[in-house]
């Protein structure tokens, strides 16, 4: 096959691997089934999802559903303190009437039957023909209609609000009033003034892929944002230039609390992944959230964070404001057999955390300032080196290091700039290579403030900076490590520029040596080529420090041009 061949032999391999089109939900729905057998039932012909031991006290069935790619959305919400029954379309797709007639007759219970519909032409209309069924049989229907999307709030549009993540909140509400005996009446007006207490706004950085792996549904800049995204892959009105996060969470928040009056009672906070975002970051948009409603005199009763209403892939995430009313917090913390989420009482982390803004080079200590100049400048640099054997961050943790090192604002002297470079990196610095560079600094402290700073002292200070390394992490001289460059440095006569150009050819000469410590090792060979990005960032240290002894000097550049 020719090279021009490959490409499209690729893409055909695995363009659709994940989603098996044209039957992706019916596979999902044999995955489910095979997963949650015991408290499910799934049926394949008309497609739909029961729950096998509804809590005895019900005695109204609630039905919701809607397009699949939105898991756990809704399948995943059938069972007890949850749906009596979900219906899943197509990917993006409204299911059948014929199938939310299905799934609701089998579930209608003897006080009729509570449709959860959001707010999109296609599902309004089957759910709409399925109730109009439903009650010519003679079962008791109502519908909650959900049309919480702040985005979509255009004046004059008959079509409303779309429906997003209020549906989560409204549905958790609504299943353990449900499991209390509440009757339909009670249940549809609970569910229309959960709705009406609630608003979302949802962004994105990426579009989600178009299924059969087609590439992503729309482009974005590396400098744009999506503001007001739709759960399908829908553009916003609008494409912005993208601001840090918190800025972003902060105009989010603003705009929702325009048309969320929260009263008394608090509110409930649905931080919602729509795919690509991690559990980490999400929850770092909650603490935002949360303490952006705080500052602005905003209790939080409930807080969530996770992907409960997912747009495939789609990177970015949904931020909903839900306005309390009385009871609606014991709802939302009544257990569940679902994936909804369940409330708990919001708390705080323990003790004020260490400031992070970066104040750049507000330090007028030598050492700190320079090596913060050289890091930036090679930055790139170290990261692409440290992607061979590592995963990309040794830049970023060194570049952390030097800031903290700053805010620490060491004044004059090497000294001093060495002592907040060791506080900075053994305390603020995380993973393995920070720490091991706050001995480094460590044994360099020692060692001037024991002499006079120079080589002499210098060569003392890196002797006992491997000897801590050596016996902190076990290496060994030619096992690919900083070790390697500090022992260089330590064993070579002559001037500051002597130490730092040795320490520099040690650096140089881990590529040709076949990783046996740290994260390297797992690659192996693989990593033979490039230089050990650890190793590296000693001999830049190194030079930092000898130029701040030397102010003449300007070995920084030296090693910058080497490795820029």
């Amino acid at each position: 096959m020719s090279d021009e061949q490959t490409p499209a032999r690729d893409a055909a391999a695995t363009s659709d691997w994940f989603l098996p089109s044209p039957d992706a939900v019916v596979s999902a729905l044999a995955g489910l089934a095979r997963e949650r057998g015991a408290s499910v039932r799934v049926h394949l012909d008309p497609a739909h999802v029961l729950a096998t031991s509804p809590d005895p006290r019900r005695r109204v069935a609630l039905v919701s559903g809607g397009g699949s790619g939105h898991e756990p959305l809704h399948t995943g919400f059938v069972g007890r303190g949850g749906l009596d029954a979900a219906v899943p379309g197509q990917v993006f797709a409204s299911p059948h009437n014929r199938q939310v007639h299905a799934a609701a007759r089998a579930a209608a219970k003897p006080g009729g039957v509570l449709l959860v519909v959001k707010n999109y032409t296609g599902d309004v209309i089957n759910f709409g023909i399925a109730a109009e069924r439903l009650r010519a049989e003679g079962t008791a229907v109502e519908t909650v209609l959900v049309d919480d999307d702040l985005a979509t709030e255009v004046e004059g549009s008959a079509t409303g609000r779309r429906g997003t993540g209020a549906t989560v909140l409204v549905e958790k509400v609504l299943g353990a009033a449900a499991d209390t005996g509440a009757s339909l009446g009670e249940l549809a007006d609970l569910g229309r003034r959960v709705v009406a207490a609630s608003r979302s706004l949802a962004v994105a950085t990426r579009a989600h892929t178009v299924p059969g792996g087609r590439g992503p549904a729309f482009e974005l800049a590396g400098d744009e944002l999506e503001h007001g995204v739709g759960i399908h892959g829908e553009r916003a009105v609008s494409t912005v230039q993208r601001r840090p996060a918190a800025e972003v969470v902060d105009r989010v928040v603003g705009q929702l609390l325009e048309h969320v009056p929260v009263g008394g009672q608090g509110c409930a906070v649905l931080v919602n992944g729509l795919g690509a975002a991690t559990g980490l970051e999400l929850h770092a948009v909650l603490d935002r959230v949360v303490r952006d409603l705080g500052e602005r005199g905003v209790r939080v009763a409930a807080a969530f964070a996770g992907t409960y209403v997912a747009a495939l892939d789609m990177r970015g995430f949904s931020v909903t404001l839900t306005a309390l009313e009385p009871g609606w917090l014991e709802l939302l913390r009544a257990p569940t057999a679902t994936a909804l989420p369940v409330a708990e009482p919001v708390g705080e982390a323990v003790g004020a955390p260490r400031e992070s803004a970066d104040h750049g080079g507000a330090t007028d200590n030598a050492f700190v300032t320079g090596l913060r100049v050289l890091v930036e400048r090679l930055h790139g640099a170290l990261t692409r080196l440290d992607r061979v054997g590592g995963d990309g961050d040794f830049g970023d943790n060194l570049a952390s290091g030097v800031r903290a090192a700053a805010r620490r604002g060491p004044g004059e002297g090497v000294v001093a700039g060495l002592r907040a470079a060791e506080s900075a990196f053994l305390d603020d610095v995380g993973g393995s290579s920070g720490p091991l560079f706050g001995l480094v600094l460590q044994q360099a402290r020692t060692a001037f403030e024991a002499g006079e700073p120079g080589a002499d002292a210098l060569r003392e200070g890196l002797r006992e900076a491997a000897g801590a390394v050596t016996r902190v992490g076990g290496a060994q001289p030619g096992d690919r490590t900083m070790l390697d460059a500090l022992v260089a440095g330590a064993q070579v006569p002559g001037s500051l520029a002597d130490v730092v150009r040795a320490a520099a050819d040690g650096a140089e000469a881990t590529a040709a040596m076949t990783p046996r410590r740290g994260r390297a090792s797992y690659v192996g060979e693989r990593a033979v080529g490039t230089p050990d990005a650890g190793a590296v960032g000693v001999a830049l240290v190194l030079a930092a420090l000898a130029d701040a002894v030397e102010p003449a000097g300007d070995l920084a550049g030296e090693l910058a041009g080497r490795w820029g």
